[in-house]
């Protein structure tokens, strides 16, 4: 009875590790959007997370959020000094997200200035 239960424990331990590590390494998708940067701020109550939009057009439905990883010190910089300008983002779609790392599924992972 002690050996059934020790291994339904790690199975469901093992299980749950694996399904922590598969959503934060593999990515979903990989890709780019183009738009004008309309907002990017640090925000969240207990889990302070970086957060933003593009507007990809005139309508609301046009709009893209992302969200932006702290060790990504480089991509938060440049977004904070090219709000209102045309930037392309370059992302990666997560099959889904933790709360300390983002409110989204779309984390950016490099910024370019349009010209």
């Amino acid at each position: 009875m002690k050996k059934i239960a020790f291994i339904t424990l790690g199975v469901i331990f093992f299980g749950t590790v694996l399904y922590f590590t598969a959503i934060y390494h593999f990515t979903y998708s990989e890709g780019y959007r183009a738009g004008e940067l309309v907002k990017f701020s640090c925000k969240g109550i207990i889990f302070k997370t970086w957060e933003g939009e593009i507007s990809q057009g005139v309508s609301e439905a046009q709009i893209f959020t992302f969200s932006v990883e702290d060790h990504e010190k480089e991509v938060i910089k440049l977004l904070q000094d090219l709000q209102g300008k045309e930037v392309k983002l370059t992302y990666i779609e997560r099959f889904s997200t933790f709360p300390w790392l983002g409110d989204t599924k779309y984390f950016i992972i490099k910024v370019e200035k349009i010209e």
